[in-house]
């Protein structure tokens, strides 16, 4: 197809994405507005955590040490939040966004995280702490820590965040591998913020390796119908023998539709983890082309008139494909003889492949087609990691 009929402008329309993010409860404002619930999250912080330096108040859901749960009430849930509970801890991310006005407005949002290490390491979600100029953990004992970002990876919503501290209760991670179909799920987090701190909700595992398109990244995910809601991205999806098998990230919104939460599985958490606490980033091969198919071009305002394959739109020029000489209206249509028709399509192929690979890449230029070699190169990071 000829990059000349390619664009035609029109006016794209808004679309509400019905798979949204369980992740932080909703930005507040804290100046410029109504900060009522800025002042009681502070007040809150403040008097629990002198309650627990002065008192040492047990955890609200946690029983006396001395109470007794008979056997039959001696469930897994209530195994887990004893044990896993502890290592669950709140996350708040304070940022700054631009108003109506364009002036800066202090926001905060809350979601969860899992200690991992006992001497602070904590999972969490790219999204809870994303443009963050603070973060504050706040943890099951009443006391609040500043923490500090130690690494994350956007493609697989993973981060990992620092706090100074020792001897934290840590979660046992377990093998993902191993999950069935049906067997007890239970989730702990922090619903709807700091409020409703270390709820425990129970299901089942509905579904293994169920493929999502998130902003144009295909993931695999568990699928669970423990209730997950906004606040509960980054806690724990844990199983009856108290091992962490999931991160929670993100749940089907839409009407008539209940019990659909995702989670990300713990074995692909934990080489993304290892990574992030090796170099702070996850190296990841790359073509160096921005790519329309008809919906992210729709999105943008265009029209893309192909039947198969990709719309390369623009190349950098100090990148694999710009040495190998690719162009702007190109169609890519296979990688390595794998048919790509859509921007996940050749995301999910280029992340199959180790940096230094060398694929076999074929377009259609100009209503010819041709095999390009292309060796895959490490993807530059942002400069403000």
């Amino acid at each position: 197809m000829s990059a000349k009929k390619f664009p035609k402008i029109i006016c794209a329309a808004a679309v509400v994405a019905a798979l949204t993010f369980s992740g932080c409860s909703d930005l507040t404002g804290l100046t410029g507005g109504d900060d009522k619930s800025a002042e009681s999250v502070e007040q809150t912080a403040s008097t629990t955590k002198s309650a627990s330096v002065t008192e040492a108040a047990p955890t609200p859901n946690k029983p006396e040490s001395n109470s007794k749960v008979s056997d039959a009430r001696n469930t897994p849930a209530v195994r887990v939040a004893r044990t896993v509970g502890p290592a669950v801890v709140g996350i708040t991310n304070k940022a700054v966004a631009l108003d109506f006005f364009n002036r800066p407005v202090a926001t905060e949002g809350v979601g969860s995280g899992v200690i991992f290490k006992a001497d602070g390491y904590i999972i969490t979600n790219n999204h809870v702490i994303a443009g963050a100029k603070e973060i504050i953990v706040s943890l099951s004992d009443g006391n609040t820590v500043n923490g500090t970002l130690i690494g994350t990876d956007e493609m697989t919503d993973i981060a990992v965040v620092k706090v100074d501290a020792k001897d934290l209760p840590v979660a046992e991670l377990g093998n993902s591998d191993e999950v069935v179909v049906g067997e007890p799920a239970i989730a702990i987090g922090n619903p709807m913020g700091l409020e409703f701190q270390g709820s425990v909700t129970v299901g089942v595992i509905s579904a293994l390796n169920r493929t999502l398109d998130l902003n144009d990244r295909r993931v695999k995910l568990f699928q669970t119908d423990a209730a997950i809601s906004p606040g509960n991205s980054g806690g724990a999806l844990v199983n009856a023998d108290g091992e962490v098998i999931g991160i929670n990230s993100a749940k089907l919104a839409t009407n008539g539709v209940e019990g659909m939460g995702f989670a990300i599985p713990i074995n692909t958490v934990k080489a993304i983890v290892a990574e992030l606490m090796d170099k702070g980033y996850v190296a990841r091969p790359y073509l160096g082309v921005t790519i329309f198919d008809k919906p992210t071009a729709a999105r943008y305002g265009y029209q893309l008139s192909i039947d198969k394959g990709v719309y390369v739109f623009q190349v950098a020029i100090d990148s694999p494909a710009g040495r190998a000489n690719f162009q702007r209206g190109d169609i890519i249509l296979n990688i390595d003889g794998k048919e790509v028709n859509s921007v996940a399509d050749v995301r999910n192929e280029v992340a199959s492949h180790k940096v230094g690979d060398k694929v076999k890449v074929l377009i259609d230029r100009d209503g010819r087609q041709e095999t390009v070699d292309v060796t895959l190169e490490e993807m530059p990071q942002p400069s403000n990691q």
